[in-house]
């Protein structure tokens, strides 16, 4: 496996690791507060529409030429992947709340209990709940999948890293049948946000008839870089934000 390879899995299983945590919390709070069958065929149907995305885009993907697949996917994974880092950086200086499993789970549980009485049978909320978690994270994991390795050309490779990612995160669901609160998933979107930006960086340029010094081995450089930078913007935030504290402190005073 060369080190592209080792990159895409990585990216993939990290990414899709993130999505899935999200969907197992919400279909866990339906399942366990209102009615595990009606959540489970709600996951079901997301399954298939899920199928069905997927093998409608999968050939459209990699029927683009090279350069134009590059440059498109590029770009999106830049925007994709700087939304997840701005939310990390923020996340991290305090200017944003961490993202606690335990307090979605609540929040889901909550809304669940507040929904009405439990339909016999059949409950449509758990069902829809679960249906729409699941579809929308799962929708991100296809995404995922599919502009990593197309660009690759080698979807079967991302979407193994992907399986096993929701495989092992669902197993774990299943054993504990708790959020996995501990799974650190703040830093896990901080990974994945400069994973996205850097891949995003390099396809994109790729795709613009740029060439890297040293090709793939061009990623071994703009990851570090992406991720020093990042962790730099944290720095220089706390400290401006505990500069300002201190002023504020003083001035009231």
């Amino acid at each position: 496996m060369s080190g592209t390879d080792l990159g895409l899995v990585l990216s993939v299983f990290v990414a899709c690791s993130v999505e899935a945590i999200e969907a197992l919390t919400i279909v866990l709070a339906v399942g366990t507060t209102r009615s595990w069958r009606s959540a489970m065929i709600g996951v079901g149907v997301a399954l298939l529409a899920l199928a069905v995305v997927t093998a409608a885009l999968g050939p459209a993907l990699t029927a683009l030429p090279l350069n134009a697949l590059r440059l498109v996917v590029g770009g999106l994974l830049l925007i994709f992947g700087l939304q997840w880092l701005r939310k990390a950086i923020l996340r991290a200086t305090g200017l944003k709340a961490l993202h606690d499993e335990d307090a979605a789970f609540a929040k889901e549980t909550d809304a669940a209990r507040g929904a009405g009485a439990i339909e016999d049978g059949f409950d449509g909320y758990s069902f829809l709940i679960a249906f729409k978690g699941s579809f929308l994270e799962g929708l991100e994991v296809v995404f995922i999948v599919l502009t990593f390795g197309a660009n690759q050309k080698n979807i079967p490779l991302a979407a193994v890293a992907g399986l096993v990612a929701v495989l092992v995160i669902v197993s774990l669901g299943v054993v504990i049948r708790a959020p996995l609160a501990r799974v650190p998933e703040n830093t896990l979107k901080f990974v994945v946000g400069v994973m996205l930006t850097s891949f995003g960086a390099f396809w994109g340029a790729e795709g613009a008839n740029a060439h890297w010094p040293g090709g793939d081995a061009a990623l071994l450089g703009i990851i570090p870089a992406i991720a020093l930078f990042s962790l730099a913007m944290v720095a220089a935030l706390r400290r401006y934000l505990a500069e300002r504290t201190s002023v504020e402190t003083a001035v009231s005073v």
